[in-house]
């Protein structure tokens, strides 16, 4: 097997030799450059696997050094190294494609460990759209980018942030982001940081000694320990206290915890995957969520359509959930025309998770062979009742003669365009379209896509 071959960007001398004799002992092959010019002619002449550059260099910003990694399409991860509590160029780099950083002075285990996540990441092919579909269903381009966003955030190290509203399938998400990343065969540890007692988070994050408080009769492991070499989602992070909030930026920062009752630091090696369901961005302006630790956990953020936005994955999704449903029960219903077109016309203030538990309740009532509308039992208001036409209208093309028709199905898509490249936040959305929020929420209502009669 071919040794991999790395290349280190540094103009200290001193800093390029500790680097190299580090990657010897990994049985790696080294070039080294002194600056971004020097690196650059290597990289058009070498195929390297790694790339370990450090931030500021006599030629120019490390930035630039990246930038040129990208554009010029290489399979190539980078570490940065960046100066001592130097963080916003850190996330810069990361927000940029860089695979992950280490600050000065370098703690060797922890770069150790980021070079070898970082090798299994070069070694490792972009996931094709394909291999979430059984997972994360639908064929609506919405969710087909929501697919691809997977499968290019999944090769990285960068914190993810998932926005979503409840039941919308953010841990699925983040369970597709770690079984499609070099951590796959290692924990994935999810928390819902709203259901953790105050008293008990910070035992429960970063863990404590034997006797460190009343009741602490043995050591216990927190879950940044038990996650470990794979990945840590935080569900629910807009929950945590400001207290807690305080030290997990630490715990992020500088890749190490204290357990209670513990002198030393212990490092750990963990990909953190946060969601809420909640807008963060409004939290941050209120106070209620620190700025510094919002912009940490948002290097990347990745936003989930509600189900509402994409009517024409309903029918694939009721079937994976009626099979599911019955999938020990000889007896397999299907849903009346009438009964499909509700779906595909109702809100789901609860998204996919209230898909589940509606068909669930229709299998316990229905009496018949197949599943009515009165079986579902949702209430639609008069905007949303279906007319009686057959499930092959629903999903078809304005008429051509039909002007009114035309022009909703073009601001429809213009809404949801700007909804999904605002994650989903109307106010930025309204923004981007230069509405008003209140024409916005107008408009979206006039169009049945108004969340308002949950």
């Amino acid at each position: 097997m071919t040794s991999p071959f790395t290349l280190i960007v540094d103009d200290e001398a001193d800093i390029r030799e500790l680097l190299e004799i580090t990657m010897q002992r990994l049985n790696i092959k080294t070039r080294c450059a002194a600056n971004i010019s020097e690196a650059k002619a290597l990289l058009k002449h070498h195929n390297f696997n790694l790339c370990l550059t450090d931030l500021k260099l006599p030629d120019g910003d490390g930035l630039e050094l990246l930038d040129f990694i990208q554009e010029s399409d290489l399979n190539l991860p980078v570490i940065v190294i960046t100066a001592f509590g130097n963080m916003d160029i850190a996330i810069r780099a990361m927000k940029k494609g860089a695979f992950d950083f280490v600050s000065k002075p370098i703690d060797l285990a922890a770069l150790r460990n980021l070079i070898q996540n970082a090798l299994k990441s070069s070694s490792t092919t972009a996931i094709p759209e394909r291999r979430t579909r059984d997972h994360l269903l639908g064929d609506s381009q919405l969710i087909r980018e929501v697919r691809s966003k997977i499968a290019k955030v999944s090769l990285s190290q960068a914190p993810v942030y998932i926005s979503g509203e409840s039941g919308s399938g953010k841990e699925l998400v983040a369970r597709l982001i770690h079984q499609n990343s070099p951590r796959a065969d290692q924990p994935f540890i999810a928390v819902n940081c709203g259901a953790i007692p105050f008293e008990l988070m910070e035992s429960e994050f970063f863990g404590h000694k034997k006797g460190s408080f009343t009741g602490a009769n043995a050591d216990k492991q927190g879950l940044f320990q038990a996650a470990d070499g794979g990945t840590l989602f935080l569900d629910e992070v807009a929950d945590l206290p400001q207290l807690l909030q305080v030290k997990l930026l630490r715990a992020i920062q500088e890749k190490k915890v204290r357990p209670i009752g513990e002198q030393q630091e212990i490092p750990v090696n963990i990909r953190l995957l946060s969601a809420t369901h909640k807008n963060l961005a409004d939290m941050v302006s209120t106070g209620q969520f620190r700025q510094d630790l919002f912009y940490r956990i948002n290097v990347i953020e990745l936003g989930i359509p509600p189900l509402r936005a994409r009517p024409e994955d309903i029918h694939q999704l009721v079937e994976h959930i009626l099979n599911t449903l019955t999938q020990h029960n000889p007896k397999k219903p299907s849903l009346s025309a009438k009964a499909m077109l509700a779906l595909q016309h109702y809100d789901f203030p609860g998204n996919v998770r209230e898909l589940e538990n509606i068909l669930e309740r229709a299998l316990a009532l229905y009496d018949g062979e197949m599943i009515d509308i009165d079986d579902l039992g949702i209430q639609l208001t008069h905007q949303q009742k279906p007319t009686e036409t057959s499930p092959a209208q629903v999903n078809s093309e304005p008429e051509a003669n039909s002007l009114q028709h035309f022009l909703e199905n073009i601001e429809r898509q213009a809404l949801v365009k700007a909804l999904q490249d605002a994650c989903w936040n109307e106010n930025q959305a309204a923004q981007q379209l230069g509405l008003s929020f209140r024409s916005l929420r107008y408009r979206l209502k006039k169009l049945g896509m108004d969340d308002s009669t949950k």
